[in-house]
């Protein structure tokens, strides 16, 4: 392992390297795959994950099949977009429960009117967007999101992408030699990082002691797919259990950057009243921090997950 990890990015050409050339293994789920569907039209934007559903609109609650059909979309495509959907909060709140129990996020206030499951993202002049890192939602929590379903209200006239990478695609991708490595390791993952900055020190006391790191597996198994996907992100992950300080730095570095690879990603370009709904287990997402000095303001509703395992 050590080899794999010091020679990178030496340029060679072995086919179970990460700077490979050539194809690699792109599946959109390995249960099933290229199912058709009768409520909607799926219009792909990457040929494993992400992809415009056209003609539902989720104004109107939705049919037992029209929900199935669309969970088994979001099982294949990771991240589904929708376009044009002028809802209110209070209808995101609803489409959301139709695929679980909404959570609320501890350490964001939801906007005044607004229910408490809504988080709001006003990024301006005086907000600059910082959430232009990789990283799976919540994953400090001993259950993390399944999903999250993200609305823009106000889009900049020019940046403000977001993008989501497959996390089943790179943990097929990765050298066998690294996989044998870390199929049993767990990592810890702690809020402390991305949020202690929001918090006086006294606020960072309390909120430890209620969110104590966790630990999950580096290597998840999706409880609906059975897929195995990386869970490991730079936002949240802070060392691997079981490893020196050195040695998991270093492992952790190298699975962080899988994230990278275009391969395994798809750029979504908002406009207003769209609509992406990702499934948070599969995939990791970066909002693009671009569009300074100019709005962008978007809600998201999140959808309680499972333990990971």
């Amino acid at each position: 392992m050590a080899n794999e990890l010091h020679n990178y990015p030496r340029p060679v050409h072995f086919n179970n390297r990460e700077d490979k050339e050539g194809p690699r293994i792109l599946r959109r789920r390995v249960d099933k795959e290229n199912q058709t569907f009768s409520f909607f039209k799926v219009k792909p934007l990457n040929p494993i994950i992400g992809a415009e559903i056209e003609g539902v609109d989720l104004s109107k609650p939705l049919s037992t099949p029209l929900r199935e059909e669309l969970n088994e979309a979001l099982l294949e495509w990771k991240v589904i977009f929708f376009r044009n959907q002028a809802i209110t909060s209070e209808q995101q709140i609803a489409f959301a429960k139709n695929f679980g129990e909404l959570e609320v996020h501890p350490f964001y206030n939801a906007p005044t009117g607004r229910a408490k499951e809504v988080i709001q993202f006003n990024r301006n002049k005086v907000q600059k967007g910082f959430e232009n890192i990789w990283h799976s939602d919540v994953s400090f929590r001993e259950q993390p999101a399944k999903a999250a379903i993200l609305r823009l209200m106000k889009v900049p006239p020019v940046g403000g992408d977001t993008l989501w990478a497959d996390m089943g695609a790179a943990y097929d991708n990765l050298p066998d030699t690294i996989k044998e490595r870390i199929d049993t390791l767990q990592a810890l993952h702690d809020f402390t990082p991305s949020f202690s900055h929001l918090m006086s020190p006294e606020e960072l006391l309390k909120w430890q002691k209620e969110f104590s790191a966790v630990t999950h597996p580096i290597v998840r198994t999706h409880p609906e797919t059975g897929r195995k996907l990386l869970f490991v992100n730079p936002s949240f992950t802070t060392r691997i259990i079981g490893l020196d300080e050195k040695e998991s730095e270093e492992l952790l570095q190298f699975l962080f950057r899988q994230t990278h690879i275009p391969e395994y990603q798809v750029r979504f370009h908002w406009e207003p009243n769209s609509i992406a709904f990702w499934d948070n287990r599969a995939t990791q997402h970066y909002a693009v921090s671009d569009y300074y000095p100019y709005e962008r303001l978007a809600e998201r509703v999140t959808i309680a997950g499972d333990r990971p395992y």
